[in-house]
């Protein structure tokens, strides 16, 4: 999910001058073992001590006192989600969950986990001989390089934003947060049938399932418009990440497909391990994926679709940066401003990682910095304030 552009040999050691004392917690030796030799293994971080579930990990917080917390999600006796609200109310510190993912339960649980305050997620190695294990290390060592900037304030236990959403999506809130979904939560709202006049982007990686579940549930049911979103992510779990946000939201939310046509009042997330883009016209839009190359190591890559964005829809489009390490999606915002479209950055103290939206203001400018709990609103005037349709019919793709 997260993306560290640090130069190369330039280690958060270096920079802070001390190396983050991390506690790894999960209730596989062999895993222990494994996550410890590579925490230490650039020599950013120590380990100062392992743990065999929560309980375990609970006990030794205290006395420890660790920086960062590496913690499996499904442990016995008490599992990462039940050991994370506790971490989150009595010693608030930034925690990576490490996942197995592979199933909608696992999924869901790690989902849950960043709702609840957890900083990161990785994908656990598969096994003794993982053939994915340098892939594994490179994303926990990122994902704990981004977890060390964070700031006890920043991974305080969120309190899930209600303001602005329907009582039918209130209801729903309490099963989102159990992550339960029913075939009637499912279903979509009906689709309005008509290709989007404008269009609404939104790059976030490290912070941003939990600031999209704030923000996307109190966008209004848009009736010219359609918005799509890069979250860096793993392919497993932007599905469920999608249905979830769906389950409270009154814009019908789901993974985009290739090819698919895209429609006004819905909401498109990039799967995982593919770039999204804009293909088609604008009279005739539709949903394009590839696997092409990562930039900025990442894919899918918010400047993929931005610039696509901008190509197509000009003027009509408004680009939106939310937290974030790294600089994925600075390019694209340069490129819808320069083809006349809106450009909003999430304000930096209401980031968890303000790396993203930082860059991005530093190299395209804004015409809006907005904090999190002012995002909804925001995006709905400007939004409002666009809703002619325009001309243009240049070919996207």
């Amino acid at each position: 999910m997260s993306t560290s552009n640090a130069p190369a040999g330039e280690g958060l050691g270096e920079r802070l001058g001390e190396r983050r004392r991390v506690l790894v917690v999960d209730d596989s030796a062999f895993m222990r073992r494994l996550v410890s030799d590579i925490v230490i293994s650039t020599g950013e971080f120590e380990v100062v001590g392992t743990a065999c579930d929560g309980l375990d990990a609970l006990r030794q917080i205290p006395l420890l006192d660790p920086d960062l917390v590496t913690l499996d999600v499904d442990m016995p006796n008490l599992d990462g989600l039940g050991c994370l609200d506790r971490i989150m109310r009595d010693w608030p510190r930034p925690v990576v969950m490490l996942s197995a993912g592979g199933s909608d339960g696992g999924a869901e649980a790690t989902l849950r986990a960043l709702d609840r305050g957890a900083v990161e997620f990785v994908r656990k190695p598969s096994g003794a001989i993982s053939l994915d294990l340098e892939l594994v290390r490179d994303q926990l060592l990122e994902a704990l390089r981004a977890a060390a900037v964070v700031t006890v304030l920043g991974v305080s236990t969120p309190t899930p934003m209600r303001s602005g959403v329907p009582a039918d999506a209130v209801a729903r809130g309490s099963a989102y947060d159990r992550g339960l979904h029913s075939p009637a939560r499912a279903a979509s709202p009906p689709a309005y049938g008509q290709a989007p006049s404008f269009v609404v982007c939104i790059a976030a990686s490290t912070g941003g399932p939990a600031a999209l579940s704030q923000l996307i549930p109190s966008l209004p049911r848009f009736t010219h418009a359609a918005v799509l979103i890069v979250q860096h992510m793993p392919a497993g779990f932007t599905a469920s990440f999608a249905s979830r946000l769906h389950g409270i939201s009154r814009l019908a939310v789901h993974e985009a497909m290739h090819g698919e046509p895209l429609l006004a009042g819905h909401v498109y997330v990039a799967p995982g391990g593919f770039h999204l883009r804009v293909g088609g016209t604008p009279r005739a839009p539709c949903a394009l994926l590839d696997q092409e190359p990562t930039e900025w190591g990442v894919r899918p890559a918010a400047d993929r679709l931005f610039t696509s964005v901008a190509r197509g829809y000009g003027a009509a489009c408004l680009g939106v940066v939310l937290t974030g390490m790294g600089r994925d999606g600075a390019d694209g915002l340069l490129a819808i401003r320069q083809a006349g479209g809106l450009a909003v950055v999430q304000e930096h103290s209401s980031c968890v990682i303000p790396g993203m939206p930082d860059t991005a203001l530093r190299v395209a400018g804004a015409d809006e910095i907005v904090a999190l709990q002012d995002l909804p609103a925001a995006i709905t005037r400007l939004v409002a304030g666009q809703g002619t349709a325009h001309d243009h019919v240049e070919q996207i793709a």
